[in-house]
């Protein structure tokens, strides 16, 4: 399954401990990220992720291209909804995308671990039927 990976500055050491938790999990899966958090995911992971432009700089916009072309299976986002952000429209829109294709979305730490347990047990399974 393809696997989208962003976090707001305030929560990348987050994302960097959730991958290293699930970094088993992770590793059977396709990776895909914002330029930094992918960086940040790899050098305490080893894993490979596929990394587009800072998120800022435009790699929001081609994770959501990727999800309008049904090409992200689970979307896992940690998001800080306490500090508003100048880009706030293209963050939005990655909601507004997901909710559209039906795109699983955490857009914090206990979905986000209830979304990767389920793909581990097969729950997610039904995404094939989109492809």
């Amino acid at each position: 399954m393809n696997i989208g990976l962003m976090a707001h500055d305030s929560k990348k050491k987050l994302m960097q401990n959730f991958c290293i938790a699930y970094r088993g999990i992770l590793s059977k899966n396709v990776l895909f990220a914002t330029g930094t958090t992918g960086r940040l995911i790899e050098e305490v992971t080893n894993l490979n992720v596929h990394k587009y432009l800072a998120g800022h700089l435009g790699g929001e916009q081609q994770l959501c291209a990727q999800i309008e072309h049904n090409q992200i299976d689970l979307m896992i986002f940690l998001r800080d909804p306490q500090t508003p952000k100048s880009h706030e429209p293209d963050v939005n829109n990655v909601f507004r995308l997901c909710d559209t294709y039906n795109i699983p979305l955490a857009t914090n730490l206990a979905t986000a671990e209830l979304l990767i347990k389920a793909l581990d047990r097969g729950d997610l399974e039904w995404r094939n039927a989109y492809k």
